[in-house]
């Protein structure tokens, strides 16, 4: 019988990973994706992680920002044979910020003067809640236009569980808010910027800010959200189709935790959100498990052992702490994992793999991770 993670890379066509920063988010989406090229699927991993040692792994120097199929040669010379294909990509947030400009403007020359102007520059990379955005509109622009079979997105690191999901709302907000809107008043009446027209109040809100940034920025973001006013119903409507992709039955939520108790909150936090906002939770991987032990033998029989063997009795007492120390680590492991379960009444499953001695930088290693989520 499959797993449940193999379940889920045969029926979905998109797995989301979710979880904080440093428990293996990355590694594990590059794991299921590559699970899924080797079951016959055709898989893009999307990742916001530039680490060099994953696009190492993937045969690349450097992870690459349009979609690129990993080559056959590379998997044979790693001894893999997937029936599928693979493809990678690192999210470009300027460069889809850019592409969703010039598909919303009425024309190449509007397009042009929005994206030369400096503070768009600054915005398209900057403003709080573009990366989470933009995330959401690569996952919903590449899975409108079909050529996978699965998509495999892994998300920015979040202490905020909900910055992902609020992301649309939030930029949608942030461009459409009562100060901007000031500015599009001071610069739309004549096509240069001008306080003449403004309320009283907010004209000598606007010169205040003129005296600490100076006339020129002033300027400059007139311009700017004047040009981007006209995009704001697109955005709207934007952002209503990546909700819909989000809640779609077709797409899959993981979330990625290791057993520290700090991940592990985050990580039940992260679960509560994802309820409220109404999106089902598929399973929880836990990374980094320490695997259960018996009891552990006496210093005098580890002693007696190793002298059978020719070697030292002396190691017996270094022996017996160190296997004393694992067993204590693999239990409170499993300890902080029983926290989850009272939060699985809809049977949601938890999925351990294994403390890997080394790091996961390769394809075979890869491979054998994603052998184990979904053995």
């Amino acid at each position: 019988m499959s797993s449940a993670i193999a379940r889920l890379i045969d029926e979905k066509s998109v797995i989301v990973t979710v979880g904080a920063g440093g428990v293996g988010k990355t590694t594990t989406a590059a794991a299921i994706a590559l699970q899924g090229a080797l079951r016959g699927k055709r898989v893009l991993c999307l990742t916001v992680d530039p680490a060099k040692r994953l696009a190492e792994s993937f045969g690349f120097q450097e992870m690459p920002k349009e979609a690129a199929e990993i080559p056959k040669a590379r998997f044979e010379a790693a001894g893999l044979h997937p029936k599928g294909t693979l493809s990678v990509t690192m999210l470009d947030v300027k460069s889809t910020f850019d592409d969703f400009v010039r598909r919303s403007t009425a024309s190449p020359a509007a397009a042009d003067r929005i994206l030369q102007n400096r503070l768009y520059q600054y915005m398209s990379t900057s403003l709080a809640g573009t990366q989470e955005y933009m995330a959401m509109e690569k996952l919903a622009e590449v899975k409108s236009k079909g050529k996978y079979d699965l998509i495999v997105l892994d998300t920015p690191p979040t202490a905020n569980a909900l910055d992902f999901l609020d992301a649309p709302e939030r930029l949608v907000d942030a461009l459409d808010s009562a100060a901007l809107k000031w500015f599009v008043m001071a610069f739309k009446s004549s096509g240069k910027f001008s306080l003449n027209i403004l309320a009283k109040g907010a004209a000598l809100a606007l010169q205040t800010i003129g005296k600490i940034t100076g006339g020129d920025f002033l300027e400059q973001l007139a311009e700017l959200v004047s040009e981007l006013s006209v995009l704001f119903d697109s955005f709207r409507e934007r952002a209503v189709e990546v909700q819909k992709t989000l809640r779609a039955p077709d797409v899959a939520f993981l979330l990625v935790t290791s057993p520290s108790p700090l991940s592990v909150r985050e990580a039940l936090y992260f679960a509560d959100r994802l309820r409220e906002a109404g999106i089902p939770r598929s399973g929880f991987i836990v990374n980094r498990m320490h695997g259960e032990h018996g009891e552990i033998a006496s210093e005098q029989l580890v002693g007696s052992a190793l002298s059978r063997r020719g070697l030292e009795p002396g190691l017996a007492s270094a022996i017996v702490r160190a296997a004393s120390e694992e067993r204590f680590i693999a239990l409170e492991d499993a300890r902080q994992i029983a926290l989850l379960r009272p939060h699985l009444q809809d049977g949601v499953p938890i999925v351990a793999l294994p403390d890997f001695p080394t790091s996961v930088q390769d394809l075979p290693l890869l491979a054998k991770l994603g052998e184990y989520a979904t053995a």
